[in-house]
Parts: structure tokens; sequence; C-alpha cells
């Protein structure tokens, strides 16, 4: 310990980290707060932006629109607290609300799912010819791109995005097949 005579006080030695921790912690939750503020005031918020996941915030605009905006290298935030709050019961039908009978009901989702069914077997067909395009990055250069590289180049990055996209559109089939009842 040591001992300030100015004021009669002891500081510990960890003393000085601790505080120099606290005003980092105070310097970055307020540069934080101008650059979420800067972000609301951009996208023209006239409320104050509330966390929906991650550094993604949403406020509401002079239309009553909803705004959605990032805020680059903010600390990932609570998304708002929808989930843990209790949720009412819904709401019964009103009276002469038309009602579906187990056999419609069964139907529709029989046909939704051959419909899902169908995309699924076109998605997957047309991901087998993009990675076939694609040839694990080395497709043979068009006549066109020998003399020129940037454009193989970007022909290589396109086939990527299609293969990409392909793989993203199958998963979300096969997710949407195991939800059907």
């Amino acid at each position: 310990m040591t001992s300030d005579s100015t004021n009669g006080r002891c500081r510990t030695a960890a003393a000085a980290p601790l505080a120099f921790s606290l005003a980092c912690l105070v310097f970055t939750c307020a540069a934080h707060s101008a650059t979420l503020s800067e972000k609301a005031r951009e996208s023209g918020c006239v409320n104050k932006p509330i966390a929906v996941t991650g550094t993604l915030y949403k406020c509401l605009t002079n239309s009553g629109d909803p705004s959605y905006f990032n805020v680059p290298g903010a600390p990932e935030a609570e998304p708002a607290a929808r989930a843990s709050a209790p949720r009412a019961a819904p709401a019964p039908s009103p009276a002469g609300f038309p009602k579906v009978d187990a056999g419609t009901q069964k139907g529709r989702d029989d046909v939704r799912r051959k419909v899902l069914s169908d995309e699924l077997a076109t998605e997957e067909k047309l991901l087998v010819e993009a990675r076939t395009a694609y040839a694990d990055g080395a497709p043979t250069a068009l006549p066109e791109e020998k003399s020129d590289v940037e454009k193989y180049r970007d022909r290589i990055a396109r086939l990527r995005q299609a293969v990409g996209m392909h793989e993203k559109n199958v998963e979300a089939l096969k997710k949407e097949l195991a939800s059907v009842k």
C-alpha cells in the first residue's frame, strides 16, 4: 500500500489498473453510444433503437415504418426481451370465422409437401450442375478468357456463388420439408 499524504487516504497498487479498466469501459460504451446514435440519426429514427440480434437494431421513422440498421464494431447486444416475456393465450376466433376441417388441411399439407419435394429435386439438380460447372474451382477457360485472366476469375466467382446459393436453397427446402406436418 502507498499513502497519499495530501488527503490521508491509502491506495493499493491494484487501484490504478482498475481505474484504467473502468475508464476504458466508459470510453468504449460512450463510443458505442455515439455510433449507435449516429446510425439511428442516419436511418431517420424517431424513437430509441432497440437491439434485434447481435449488432442489428430497429427503430421507427417519421413515416411510421420500421428501419433496420447495423452498428459495425458494436458489442453483441441482447435482443429485446420478447422471448422471455410470458405469452398470452391466443385469442379465440370470432363467431362465424371460417374453419378448415382436418381432411382439407391434410390435403393442403400434402400439396405443400409435394411442391416442396419438387422444388427440392429441382434445386438438387441445379446444385449438381453448378458443382460440375465450377469443377472444384478450376473450370476450363473459355476461349475469350484465355487472354483475359480477370474474366476467368469473375466467372469462377460467379460459379462459386451459384454453388453456394443452391446449397443454401437445398438446406432451406430440407428444413421446410421437415417442418411440414
